[in-house]
């Protein structure tokens, strides 16, 4: 029986995307499947993340699992506001999963944004094997994302804090403003008086 996982990346994030990343497999595979050594995705380094996203995709291919991967960038987490963003990615998702029969969808966390046949578990991250594998994939389309931002803009040093606000980050906002890849919505107590 097909069951899937999912998990996010860049929720917390000040600029960037939103991605949200399921992983579907037959739990009959799920022993060989940790074998790969999959953790949560803040567990390992970048280049770990990406050697594990790998090894899950070419494991998925082989043993008839399936990835699904929706992302939502700064634009439409401004206009629609990221709790809207997450419902409308986990009801694809959903849709997905549904279309190949999966038994069930679990999702990282405590609050399935208002998706009701979709089930939660908080840590998830660290405690399925399916959400530590989206994790993964959600995480290594994060990072790849953040270094081809950080090729376009360089002054905000997002290769390194990954589109999260570290205090560096904030200088570098007060100093350049905000890029089109920046979260206006996201109200940022120490740039307010700052940049308005």
């Amino acid at each position: 029986m097909l069951i899937c996982g999912i998990d996010e990346a860049g929720r917390g994030c000040v600029a960037g995307s939103l991605f949200i990343a399921s992983v579907m497999l037959d739990e009959c595979y799920f022993e060989s499947f940790k074998k790969l050594d999959i953790r949560d995705s803040k567990q390992l380094t970048q280049t770990q993340r990406q050697e594990r996203a790998d090894s899950i995709q070419e494991f998925l291919r082989e043993h008839g699992g399936r990835v699904k991967i929706v992302s939502f960038d700064s634009v439409n987490i401004d206009s629609k506001g990221l709790g809207q963003c997450m419902q409308m990615g986990l009801k694809e998702i959903l849709i997905h999963a549904k279309k190949h029969q999966c038994k069930s969808i679990i999702f990282d966390g405590n609050t399935n944004f208002g998706v009701q046949e979709i089930d939660t578990l908080i840590k998830g991250d660290s405690k399925h094997v399916l959400i530590s594998a989206a994790s993964i994939l959600a995480k290594t389309n994060k990072d790849s994302e953040m270094l081809t931002l950080h090729d376009l803009y360089p002054q905000y040093n997002l290769k390194s804090n990954k589109g999260y606000l570290t205090k560096a980050h904030i200088e570098s906002i007060a100093k350049h403003g905000y890029s089109p890849i920046h979260r206006k919505s996201y109200h940022i107590k120490a740039l307010e008086s700052r940049l308005f």
